[in-house]
This record gives C-alpha cells, sequence and structure tokens, in this order.
C-alpha cells in the first residue's frame, strides 16, 4: 500500500516562524577609527550611480594606463570592466609599498610546531622572493604572459610568493586547496591546460609532517589520462635541504625549487601590464556536474573589488595586524589573504596549521604574541573552537577591533559568542556572505554604520543590489516571511567573467534562469543567480539559508554530489550512489553517501570502507563521507531518477515528504529502518532541526 502523503509546509509558513534577533551596535572608539564613517558613501554607492561608483574602489590602485570606460556590456554577461586600463597585480601589492614601507613585515608567517620560529617576511624581502621565482618560472619553467600554472601548495609563505610570481609574469595561477587529492589536482591540470605544477613535498597538520610530494605524483598521472601532458614539477621543500617525501623524484621532471633559485638569484623581472580585463586566476568549485567549474577572474576589475571591499568591510588600515585564519585554497584566501591586505599595504598573519593545535588557545596565543587586532574566520572553525575551549580566549591578553565571519551562515547562538568570548564585546562583526565566483563580499553590514545582527549577513555591501525571485521570477519583497532565490541584479568587478573554456556553461548557471531578454544589452535584464535560497526582513538584511544546488557545504568547502558520486562509483562492487547532506554540530554539513550494489554482491564493511578511500583518493579527506549506507535499490522516479530528497530526509531523521510518486516506495520503510536503527544503536541521536534545515532538506535535490 502507497505511503500517505505528508502534510508540507510552504516556504511562507515556515518563514514567519523564523525569529528576528536583536541589533548589535559597534564602540565609539571603533566608529572613530573606521575606514567607512561617512554614511555618505552609502548614498555614493546607490543605484542611480552605478556603475561609475565603482570607480572609488579602482582609485585604489596604481595603473599604468587609466581606462576610458568602467563598465562595458555590449556582449552580456560577459561584463568587461575598467576597460582601456592596464596595470599588474603584483606591482600594487608589492612594488609600489616599497617606498614607504620596505622595512615592514608583509606577512607573519607561523609554523605549526611552537617551537619553530615565527618569521616576519618584509615588503623587500618579498619583493626579492617574488622576482626571484619569477624569473625561474619564465626562464626555467618557460611560464609566459597568458600561460596557466597550477599549485598544489599549503598555507606556506611559498604559496603567496608562487602567485604574485605568476601576477608579475601576467601567467594565470589556479591553486588547488592542499587537502584536496592527487586526482583531483590532475582534473584541474587537464581543464586548465597547465603544464607547470608547483608543489611541496611536505607540511605541518595537526602535529604530523605530511607528506605532499605524492599527490604530484598522482595529479600528473590524471592529467595524463585526460590529454594533459606536464613539462615540469616544481617542488618546494618545507625544509630547505631536507625532502620530507618518500616519494621519488622523477628525473627530468621534477626539480627542487630551491636548487635552482641559486641560479637567480638577486634577478628581477619588470611587471607585466596587462589589460584590466585579463584573467589573473583560475578558481575551481564544484558544481552540479561531476566537471569542476574553472571560475576565471580578472585582473582589474576584482583587484578593485577586493581592495574596496578589504578597506570598507574588513576595515584595513596599513598599520593593523591582520589574521584571516582561512586557506589560500580557497577565494577566501585568495581575495583576503594574498591580494586585498597587500593592496592595502598591511601586515597579515600566516599560519600554517590546525587552529587547536597543541590546544584550543593556539589561536589567542598567536593574538597575544603577535598583536592581532584584526580577525577572520569560518563559522565552522568557531564553532570548533567553542565546544573544546569555551572560555579560552579569557585567558589571553588581546585586543581585537574587528572579526569577520565567512563561507556558511553562522548560527545566531555561535555569533554571540564569537562577539561576546572571541571579541570580548568590543570588536564589530561582519558576517559575509559571498562565494567562488563573486570574488569579494555580496552582502555583509558596514561595521561602523550598520548594526549587526547574528544570523543575518546584512543589507547588500556597496554597490550590489540584491533581490529575491520566487521559482516564477516575481521578486519577493522585504518583511514578506518567504524565502526564494537570492539574485544580483547587477554586475560588479569581482564577478567571475566566465566558466574556463565553458562559456555556454557560465551563462547556463548563473544567467539563464532570471534572464528577461536573451537579446538585451541592458544589464539589467541579466540577474546573476547565486545559488542560494535566502528571506529578507524588512529591515532589508538578508538571512541567508543554504544552497539551492546540489551542492553540500562541508565546513565551508563546498563539495559537489556528481563529484561524490562518481569517485563512489569508480568502486567495482557499486551500481548506484547519492550523495545527500546530513547536519553536523561542528562542520554545518556531513557527507552521507547511499549505495546499490551490483547484482548478486552482499553488503558489507569492506565496500563501505572502499567506497570512503575511494571518496578520499579522489577529493579529499575534507569529503570523506560521515557514514555509508548500502540499500538494496535507491528510492527512484518512475522515470528512474533517484529521490535525494527522500534519503536525505531519512538521514537527518525528517519528514521524507510525499512518496507516492516513487517507482518503489515500499523501499523507503526499509531504507528508514536500516539506517535509523543503525544510527540509534551508535548513539546518533536524531537533532532537532531548524525550520531553514528542514526545508534544505525538502528542497534537496531539487536541481535535478
Amino acid at each position: 500500500m502507497a505511503a500517505e502523503p505528508q502534510p508540507q509546509l510552504s516556504e511562507a509558513q515556515i518563514a514567519v516562524h523564523w525569529r528576528e534577533e536583536d541589533y548589535y551596535r559597534p564602540s565609539a572608539k571603533f566608529v572613530a577609527q573606521a575606514n567607512a564613517g561617512d554614511p555618505a558613501i552609502i548614498e555614493r554607492f546607490g543605484e542611480e550611480h552605478f556603475p561609475e561608483c565603482f570607480r572609488e574602489y579602482a582609485d585604489l590602485l596604481t595603473w599604468d594606463t587609466y581606462w576610458h570606460t568602467t563598465l562595458e556590456s555590449s556582449r552580456p554577461p560577459f561584463w568587461k570592466w575598467f576597460v582601456g586600463g592596464r596595470l599588474n597585480g603584483c606591482y600594487n601589492c608589492v612594488d609600489r609599498h616599497l617606498a614607504t614601507s620596505r622595512n615592514k613585515a608583509a606577512f607573519i608567517c607561523v609554523p605549526e610546531p611552537e617551537e619553530q620560529d615565527t618569521r616576519a617576511i618584509t615588503y623587500q624581502e618579498l619583493y626579492r622572493r617574488v622576482n626571484e621565482f619569477a624569473a625561474l618560472l619564465r626562464g626555467f619553467g618557460g611560464v609566459d604572459t597568458g600561460d596557466r600554472v597550477t599549485f598544489h601548495l599549503p598555507m606556506v609563505p611559498e604559496l603567496p610568493v608562487s602567485m604574485l610570481a605568476c601576477a608579475r609574469l601576467g601567467a594565470i595561477h589556479s591553486e588547488v586547496f592542499g587537502g584536496f587529492s592527487g586526482t583531483a589536482c590532475g582534473d584541474r591540470i587537464a581543464d586548465s591546460g597547465s603544464r607547470v605544477l608547483v608543489t611541496m613535498d611536505g607540511y605541518y597538520r595537526g602535529g604530523t609532517l605530511v607528506d605532499h610530494k605524492a599527490k604530484a605524483d598522482e595529479a600528473v598521472a590524471a592529467a595524463r589520462k585526460l590529454g594533459q601532458e606536464g613539462d615540469k614539477v616544481l617542488v618546494w621543500r618545507r625544509h630547505p635541504g631536507q625532502y620530507a617525501s618518500k616519494s621519488p623524484m622523477v628525473e627530468g621532471r621534477d626539480f627542487f625549487v630551491d636548487e635552482i633559485l641559486a641560479d637567480y638569484g638577486g634577478h628581477s623581472i619588470e611587471p607585466v601590464s596587462m589589460p584590466a580585463e585579463a584573467p589573473l586566476f583560475l578558481m575551481y568549485t564544484s558544481g552540479t556536474t561531476g566537471r569542476p567549474k574553472g571560475c576565471q577572474h580578472s585582473t582589474g576589475g576584482y583587484l578593485a573589488y577586493v581592495a574596496g571591499t578589504s578597506k570598507y568591510y574588513q576595515d584595513i588600515h596599513p598599520e593593523d595586524t591582520y589574521w584571516c585564519a582561512a586557506d589560500i585554497g580557497w577565494i577566501t584566501g585568495h581575495s583576503y589573504i594574498v591580494y586585498g591586505p597587500l593592496l592595502l599595504g598591511t601586515t597579515s598573519v600566516l599560519y600554517e596549521g590546525v587552529p587547536t593545535y597543541p590546544d584550543a588557545g593556539r589561536c589567542w596565543r598567536i593574538a597575544e604574541r603577535l598583536g592581532v587586532n584584526i580577525f577572520h574566520t569560518a563559522p565552522t572553525t568557531i564553532r570548533m573552537l567553542r565546544k573544546v575551549g569555551p572560555h579560552e580566549p579569557s585567558r589571553y591578553d588581546y585586543h581585537l577591533k574587528h572579526m569577520t565571519t565567512v563561507g556558511e551562515p553562522i548560527e545566531p547562538e555561535v555569533w554571540r559568542w564569537y562577539h561576546d568570548e572571541v571579541g570580548k564585546g568590543e570588536a564589530a562583526v561582519v558576517d559575509t556572505w559571498w562565494m567562488t565566483e563573486t570574488g569579494g563580499f555580496l552582502g555583509s553590514t558596514l561595521p561602523a554604520l550598520q548594526p549587526m545582527k547574528p544570523g543575518s549577513c546584512g543589507p547588500g555591501v556597496l554597490g550590489i543590489y540584491p533581490v529575491i525571485y520566487d521559482e516564477d521570477g516575481n521578486v519577493v519583497e522585504g518583511g514578506s516571511g518567504k524565502a526564494g532565490n537570492i539574485c544580483i541584479r547587477n554586475p560588479w568587478p569581482g564577478v567571475l567573467q566566465t566558466v574556463w573554456g565553458q562559456p555556454d556553461r557560465f551563462v547556463d548557471i548563473y544567467y539563464r534562469r532570471y534572464c528577461k531578454d536573451p537579446d538585451s544589452t541592458d544589464w539589467r535584464d541579466w540577474p546573476f543567480l547565486c545559488g542560494d535560497g535566502a528571506v529578507q526582513a524588512a529591515d532589508g538584511y538578508f538571512r541567508i539559508l543554504g544552497r539551492i544546488d546540489d551542492v553540500i557545504n562541508v565546513a565551508g568547502h563546498r563539495l559537489g554530489t556528481k563529484e561524490l558520486e562518481s569517485a563512489t562509483l569508480t568502486v567495482e562492487e557499486v551500481a548506484e550512489a547519492a550523495a545527500v547532506p546530513v547536519m553536523d554540530e561542528l562542520r554545518g554539513r556531513a557527507v552521507e553517501m547511499y549505495v546499490a550494489l551490483n547484482p548478486g554482491l552482499a553488503s558489507s564493511p569492506e565496500i563501505e570502507q572502499k567506497v570512503a578511500a575511494a571518496i578520499e583518493r579522489e577529493i579529499g579527506k575534507i569529503a570523506r563521507p560521515r557514514n555509508v549506507w548500502i540499500v538494496p535499490d535507491m528510492p527512484k522516479t518512475r522515470s528512474g531518477k533517484i529521490m535525494r530528497r527522500v534519503i536525505a530526509g531519512i538521514s537527518n531523521f525528517a519528514d521524507v515528504g510525499d512518496v507516492t510518486t516513487l517507482a518503489n516506495p515500499e523501499i523507503v520503510d526499509d531504507i528508514r529502518h536500516h539506517v535509523q536503527s543503525a544510527k540509534l544503536a551508535r548513539g546518533d541521536a536524531p537533532r532537532e532541526l531548524s525550520p531553514q534545515q528542514a526545508q534544505e532538506i525538502r528542497d534537496f535535490g531539487k536541481a535535478e
């Protein structure tokens, strides 16, 4: 007998139960020193002044040639910013600061082992190191302007040095998160057409010197399978002269950077003057298909946007000591560890390892010792620090003026701990909403001018005009209590230019859905679909509810379901696979995999382990599933589509919704009994879902 349909609440009925939090206001001391302390700045970036308002950001840069057109929109949505302008990203980050700040620290590099020395890299030393590596890339690596260079580097100073060296040459860098597998790196090498891989022999993580070079061999092999042959693998050594890997160096392919650099000591490279619209870097992000998306970011527009948002939203002054405890392997690190802070000539902390190693006080010891006054991290890290050391911040004498949270929505109670305990009630908090594709912040509060509200990122940032649309393209008004799909109505300088090598995919993903007229050259007809659900309060502040596509946000890392499922299908016993999110106290979301086996095979712990190992091998440890459930069949529609919302509901002890349309509704109770009884036996008690979490589970799988 078919299951009884479950009554469904509409988004509007759910939304009205969401509590709006009270405002928090910054201190008078913070307001007095803020970069954005004059309310007139909000008016200057009003829609009536678009796009010329962004000249204010661009004027933070040094231009070789000034631009003649602020926004060129004749071929939407392939926008061009500051057309006619020429500049070099490395010159703007390094060279121009030498006249006044050559002996000032650009980076304070903190190794994970506390017994190892913290080292400052001045702007002068950064200039020397970048020039020497740029000379090596050009002379030894054969890298020229426009070439792509792939990095697979951890959080060490060699990473920003490598990025800036590419920018100096006008080459396009593509950093792959160090925690990703060699196979994932190889996929990105092949997609970008990169011939040079820059990696490292090892790095410290959780007290262990991790063998990282082994991944390079996997990456080269994976790229070769996809038709991309590499020329050279350049290996930085964590300890010069010592090799931290068991992976043998391949003769004629692998080279130690510190040995070759001896031939380039003291060399300088004239920064290549690049058109503003020339690509600066690629940043790969997961999508709803297996192939990652190479988000291409420009030179002039991107740099202007991260300079402006760093100055006004993070309130970075040149005299500050700023610490973004993210990873440069993600867009946060590109925009707000490397480019934004260096453009403003500040001093940044670069920390190699785990924020809780060797104990929960590590971050606060670093902040105290180095005089950090701006701190920037993700809700996952905040939740972890709150759990393992809720009172640790009070033990250390540091004082922050400003704190950022980034990468995923932050729960109000976690926000309050961050404000009260980490910030000691003194710091302004900006909760930022944005993504890889946008280059920089989209939603946040100007810290001196707009009050903070836990759980809400705030209004659109300067020059960004958000809107929420329903499924039919109607505007969802603020204060209505209804949720919808948040979009940006206008272009902005930081937005990706295209998906590398896939212009049609770029249009399809971000613009096709709400485009009002595909023949129009008016930017107003081309809203940008962000891929998140949201609700707007009557005060104009947005609350972000989570992805509307099948991407699972694990600790701020976006993992595409298709990538997870493709990795699972490399296990020969597996016939079908489905990835779903499960709510996780620390990481926000975790992955659970459901697999159906080939006929005649019985489930076993060995197959479960093979699935987990395959995902770790193909993607990385960050993607390792919390559980692998082997089921007799997947719940499917009559057309054969796996109903992911059903199994997502089971994993989260939530309502599975209407199953009467399934071809095999009887399987649902079998799966529910198997999964939920196993969870309860392990002590994995069901968590009460918030209304927005429940809606996220109900919506999961809609993208297909």
